[in-house]
């Protein structure tokens, strides 16, 4: 708390805010997402949606613009459907206690904490990465953070450590000493106030702590993304399907297991199973690679003209190739259409 107090110059825009709304935006916004990146995006939402009834009276579509770029889309899901329960259920009014908080979809325990401390001075200790990073080293606790017996050792220690009379500025203390002196990498050990104290330091456990026992496994999915153009227009579908980029817009899409060669011939031969008329190959982009915690995407794009208008297939409707960046899109293809659009030269 000393150090909080005389020595913590780390700045955040959600910083000694009070607004639960505003905590809880950005809370969801740094789940899995850097505070630099995060930033723009929570000044963004603060912009157009300043409190939660106006985000819950939001089209679906133009939240989920706002988050592209974002990644795990199903936080922005969880958003909107919680700032609608916020608004119908609690007459707008963000609940105060911890335990219905909890309830809120997309809440765990973590997020639960901070809005409960940080809004409501509630004395419930947050435990995120960098929590656990300071407990694990400071305690030398060799118990594996991601393992059942140790979220409840250290939920358990967390809670015992927390100053009941401030909680909300003890949990951005500690949060913020393990993001800028008890780093993942290169801590500031020499000038750590805590090092005297520290079993890790004294043990040389530093680079060891805190343990992780999962390995994430990883696996490669191979896009081909058909860009199908028809006067003026461009065929695309909404992905509504429980998989990676669920409710962002795309292409006509081949996915494989390996990377797949195409000629102008087998183009023609796969979308006339697909499409009621004959289309006109136009040109073949580069790999697009995107890489996601448990997978690698690799994208291509093959922009092909029809040579008539024609009836959308199911779950697919034509967008106005000037209107496409009006749509959300996963990152690959909006890395995609932004070279177009440098390169002028779509179609």
């Amino acid at each position: 708390m000393h150090w909080h107090t005389n020595h913590n110059q780390r700045q955040m825009p959600w910083k000694g805010e009070k607004d639960p709304y505003k905590i809880w935006l950005s809370e969801i916004i740094l789940q899995q997402t850097r505070v630099e990146q995060g930033r723009a995006y929570y000044e963004r939402f603060i912009i157009n949606y300043p409190a939660v009834q106006q985000l819950s009276e939001a089209k679906d579509d133009d939240v989920f613009k706002l988050w592209e770029g974002l990644g795990y889309y199903s936080r922005c899901k969880n958003l909107l459907a919680t700032a609608r329960i916020i608004t119908n259920d609690y007459n707008g009014v963000f609940p105060a206690l911890y335990n219905d908080i909890l309830l809120l979809k997309g809440i765990g325990p973590y997020t639960a904490a901070a809005i409960a401390s940080f809004a409501f001075n509630l004395p419930h200790a947050v435990v995120d990465g960098n929590v656990y990073r300071v407990l694990a080293r400071y305690f030398g606790i060799r118990t594996p953070s991601d393992s059942t017996e140790g979220k409840k050792l250290f939920s358990a220690l967390a809670g015992n450590c927390l100053d009941k009379k401030k909680p909300a500025l003890y949990n951005q203390a500690i949060m913020d000493f393990g993001a800028t002196v008890c780093t993942p990498a290169n801590p500031l050990c020499n000038s750590c106030p805590l090092q005297k104290t520290c079993l890790a330091y004294a043990k040389n456990l530093v680079a060891i702590l805190p343990v992780k026992t999962k390995q994430l496994i990883k696996k490669d999915r191979w896009f081909t993304y058909f860009i199908i153009e028809a006067a003026g227009n461009i065929l695309v579908r909404k992905r509504i399907e429980k998989d990676i980029w669920q409710n962002l817009h795309e292409f006509l899409l081949e996915e494989n297991a390996e990377p797949k060669t195409y000629s102008n011939k087998t183009i023609k031969q796969l979308l006339k199973q697909r499409l009621p008329v004959d289309i006109e190959f136009a040109s073949m982009s580069d790999v697009f690679m995107q890489k996601l915690t448990h997978q690698t995407i690799y994208a291509r794009f093959i922009k092909v003209s029809a040579k008539s208008t024609f009836i959308p297939p199911a779950d697919f409707f034509f967008q106005p190739e000037k209107a496409l960046t009006d749509l959300a899109f996963p990152k690959t293809i909006t890395q995609f259409l932004q070279q177009a659009v440098v390169q002028q030269a779509f179609f």
